[in-house]
């Protein structure tokens, strides 16, 4: 939704200048900005996915490969003493790390984040996300998948390896979002947050990383079950997508929000309605909050104000960022 501004019946005009569209093109570039974070275990340690708690990420798991004798400077702690007392003598069990493990992503591309105030649409900022993700965990031999989403509907994308993975999935991103309209009084797809995330529970059974980049529209009772399910075997993380008018109404007198079909004209000089908004606004994240808490879920807020590869350095790369800034190189 468009926000214009009306006063002493000038006329109308954009209150503010934002990206409305990306290319498929433009995400491929960001390729060379996939760089200087990491969902991976170790983190830094300003890091909002470090911690000793369920906040940290599981990584990839290990396979059982065999069961042999113990030799000589085996580690003591991988000894299988149930089959060590059965059989007479000293047995270790064997794993080896699995190779890649599955990321799936989830891309709200609906008609809700079609709206900015400032640098970009939140559906930009969202299709930004998923491409920074999408190149970063592949470059480290993970496979990419993802879920998007939009108000007619849902597309899947299953986990693959190596760039052509990301370019399906990236093309998938470009192609809803050159489709966005602004919101219709449908209100059609405010259901397809808990689709997608049935979707995800179905793509990525256990041990994959399951990473919500939405602005959360459409929560609800049904929400909260489905993450429950997905954080029972998977790592969950959540990519809560923001613009700084969503938070606080500013006071521009007279307004008129448009969206494209429909207008509405709000007074937005009265400080109770200001008030109001802020405190809805407060309640719903406090919301959000509580299931983060109470999943273990981290929550990496991404604002359209400023530019998204430096935000997620800056919440999940910043120590390791600034050590190498030091040392002359460059973040991997």
């Amino acid at each position: 939704m468009a926000l214009m501004r009306e006063r002493s019946g000038v006329g109308t005009k954009p209150a503010a200048s934002a990206r409305a569209f990306v290319t498929l093109d433009e995400l491929l570039r960001l390729k060379h900005r996939a760089h200087g974070f990491s969902f991976q275990p170790r983190q830094p340690v300003h890091s909002l996915l470090a911690g000793r708690h369920a906040s940290r990420l599981r990584g990839r798991g290990l396979n059982f490969e065999e069961l042999r004798h113990y030799f000589e400077g085996d580690d003591t702690r991988t000894i299988d003493w149930l089959a060590t007392a059965r059989l007479g003598s000293p047995h270790v069990r064997v794993y080896s790390e699995e190779r890649d493990r599955p990321v799936l992503l989830l891309v709200d591309q609906r008609s809700t984040m079609f709206f900015g105030s400032r640098r970009m649409m939140k559906s930009v900022a969202a299709a930004e996300v998923a491409a920074l993700a999408a190149w970063r965990v592949t470059s480290l031999g993970d496979r990419v998948g993802a879920v998007v989403f939009s108000d007619d509907g849902i597309v899947t994308v299953r986990p693959q390896t190596r760039d052509h993975g990301v370019v399906r999935v990236l093309a998938e991103i470009a192609r809803q979002n050159a489709a966005l309209t602004p919101p219709s009084p449908s209100g059609r797809g405010a259901a397809r947050l808990n689709e997608a995330l049935a979707a995800a529970a179905r793509m990525v059974a256990h041990d994959g990383l399951i990473c919500l980049i939405s602005d959360a529209a459409g929560e609800d009772d049904d929400t909260h079950r489905l993450v429950t399910r997905l954080c029972a075997h998977n790592d969950v993380l959540a990519v809560f997508i923001h613009d700084p008018l969503e938070q606080d109404l500013p006071d521009i007198g007279p307004a008129i929000f448009s969206s494209g079909s429909a207008q509405l004209e709000v007074d937005a000089s009265s400080a109770t309605l200001r008030s109001r908004f802020s405190e809805e606004r407060v309640q719903w994240r406090a919301r959000l909050a509580a299931l983060s808490r109470n999943r273990a879920i981290p929550v990496l807020p991404i604002s359209t104000e400023r530019d998204v590869a430096t935000q997620l350095r800056a919440l999940i790369g910043r120590r390791q960022a600034q050590r190498l800034s030091r040392l002359g190189g460059r973040a991997p």
